[in-house]
C-alpha cells in the first residue's frame, strides 16, 4: 500500500535564501515536529471541504526571485513593500521615514533581534488548529518585520504586494509579523497577485501582536490566478483597550483558504472582522474564523458574504469562544450566503461556545438565491435582466466593500466584482 503523503515529503527538502542563524534554528525545529505529520485529509474536521484540493508535490521547490520589480493592480496611495515569491525586493518597496516606525526584513535583522523574534512568531495561533501555518514556519525564506513604538502613527497605509511568478513551478511562504506598541496607529494592506500559468502554492501567514490601546486595520486582497494554491493564515492577540479591524475580499481558485484567529487578551479590546468571497466555474474558497473572548469587558463583530456561481464550492466556518472570566463580552457574528446556481455549493457553520453567564451574544446565517420578485420589478421598470442581477448581487455585498477605510483597495475590489458579474451572468 502506497504510504499516506506527509507534509515532511512534499516540502522539507534543504532552501536556498539567506536568514540569520536564530531564525534558520527555529526553521529546522518546526521542520522537524513536521515529520512523519500527514496532510489534512476529509477527515480532518476542519479540512473536510478542502483536503481534496490540497495537492502538494516535490516539484514545488522554492522560486527564487528574478531581476525587476512585482506589479501590483493598484494604484498605491501610501507606502509599499514588495515581495517576490516570498523575499523581499528592497529596489521596489517605499519606506516610511518616520519616528517610532521600523520596518525590517528578516534578513536585514542582527542575531539578537532575530532571537528575539524566534521567540515571538506562531506565538498568535493555534497551530494545532491552523496545521498549514507549521508548514510556513518551517520554510519562509524571508518576512518582514513592521515594528511600532509607543504613540508612533503611520500617516498612510503601508501596502505589502505579494507576487508570485510561475515561470517554473514552485512554492512560496511569505511572512508578516507586526508588533504595534501602545497607542499606536497602522493600515495594513496585503495584495497576493501572481503571474504566469505553472502551477503555484502560495503558504502565507501574517501575526499582529497589539499593545494597550493599539489600533490596527488590516486589508487582505486576494487575487491571484487560477494556477495558485493559496493557503493563509493570520493570527491576532490584543491587549487592554486595543482595535483590531479587518477587511478581507477573496476571488476563488483552484484553493484558497483563510484561518483569521483573534485572541482578545486584554479588558476593553475590540475586533471587527469583515469578509468578502466570490467564487464562479469549479472553484474553491475556505474562510475559518475564530474570535476568543479571554478577558472581560470585550467586543467582537464579525460580518461575512459569500457568493457562489457555476459549480464553485464556498465555505464559512465561523467560532466564538467566550472564556469563564470574559464577563460583559459582547459578541456578534453574522454570515450571509447567495447561490447563483443550482451547482454551486456553500457550507457554513457559525458556532458559540459560552463559559460566561453575563454577556450578549448573537450568530446567525443564511443561504439564499436572488429574489425572483426583485428581478421582477428592476426588469419591469425598464432595466435589463442581467443589469437587474448584477444591481441585486452587488447590493447583497456592497455594504462591506464600502466599509474597507482605503479608496484604492475599494476601487479594485470594485473592478475585479465587475469582471466576476461579466463573466457570471449572460445578457437575458
Amino acid at each position: 500500500m502506497k504510504p499516506a503523503p506527509t507534509l515532511s515529503s512534499a516540502f522539507l527538502h534543504p532552501v536556498g535564501h539567506s536568514l540569520p542563524e536564530p531564525l534558520v534554528a527555529l526553521r529546522k525545529q518546526r521542520g522537524t515536529a513536521l515529520v512523519d505529520m500527514p496532510l489534512p485529509t476529509r477527515k480532518t474536521e476542519n479540512w473536510k471541504y478542502s483536503s481534496k484540493y490540497l495537492k502538494l508535490t516535490d516539484e514545488m521547490a522554492i522560486a527564487l526571485p528574478a531581476e525587476g520589480k512585482t506589479g501590483s493592480s493598484l494604484a498605491v496611495p501610501g507606502y509599499k513593500v514588495a515581495f517576490l515569491n516570498g523575499v523581499m525586493i528592497p529596489e521596489a518597496s517605499e519606506y516610511p521615514d518616520l519616528d517610532g516606525i521600523t520596518i525590517q526584513s528578516f534578513d536585514d535583522l542582527s542575531d539578537d533581534e532575530a532571537a528575539e523574534l524566534a521567540d515571538r512568531l506562531d506565538s498568535t495561533l493555534d497551530n494545532n488548529a491552523v496545521q498549514m501555518a507549521r508548514l510556513n514556519s518551517a520554510r519562509f525564506e524571508d518576512g518582514l518585520l513592521i515594528r511600532l513604538s509607543p504613540d508612533a502613527v503611520l500617516d498612510q497605509p503601508l501596502f505589502i504586494v505579494h507576487e508570485v511568478t510561475a515561470d517554473a513551478s514552485g512554492s512560496a511562504f511569505p511572512r508578516i509579523y507586526v508588533d504595534a506598541g501602545r497607542h499606536s496607529q497602522i493600515t495594513l494592506v496585503e495584495e497576493y497577485i501572481s503571474s504566469g500559468s505553472e502551477p503555484v502554492m502560495v503558504n502565507t501567514v501574517s501575526e499582529f501582536t497589539l499593545a494597550d490601546g493599539a489600533n490596527v486595520t488590516s486589508i487582505r486582497l486576494n487575487m491571484e490566478g487560477e494556477n495558485v494554491q493559496h493557503i493563509g493564515a493570520t493570527g491576532v492577540r490584543q491587549q487592554r483597550s486595543s482595535r483590531f479591524e479587518s477587511h478581507s475580499v477573496g476571488f476563488g481558485g483552484p484553493l484558497r483558504r483563510h484561518d483569521l484567529q483573534v485572541r482578545l487578551e486584554g479588558e476593553g479590546a475590540e475586533c471587527k472582522l469583515n469578509g468578502v468571497v466570490v467564487t464562479q466555474g469549479k472553484q474553491h474558497y475556505d474562510n475559518h474564523t475564530t474570535i476568543e473572548h479571554i478577558a472581560a469587558h470585550c467586543n467582537s463583530e464579525e460580518t461575512y458574504r459569500n457568493i457562489a456561481a457555476d459549480q464553485s464550492h464556498a465555505i464559512f466556518n465561523g467560532r466564538i469562544h467566550i472564556h469563564q472570566d470574559a464577563q460583559k463580552s459582547n459578541a456578534n457574528m453574522n454570515n450571509k450566503n447567495l447561490l447563483l446556481s443550482n451547482g454551486a455549493e456553500i457550507d457554513t457553520k457559525p458556532e458559540l461556545e459560552i463559559y460566561a453567564d453575563d454577556v450578549k451574544c448573537a450568530h446567525g446565517a443564511t443561504i439564499g438565491q436572488l429574489d425572483e420578485a426583485s428581478l421582477f420589478y428592476l426588469v419591469s421598470r425598464g432595466i435589463a435582466r442581467r443589469e437587474a442581477n448584477v444591481l441585486l448581487t452587488m447590493a447583497f455585498i456592497n455594504e462591506l466593500v464600502e466599509q474597507i477605510p482605503v479608496a484604492a483597495v475599494r476601487e479594485t475590489a470594485q473592478t475585479r466584482l465587475n469582471q466576476f458579474f461579466d463573466q457570471t451572468f449572460e445578457e437575458a
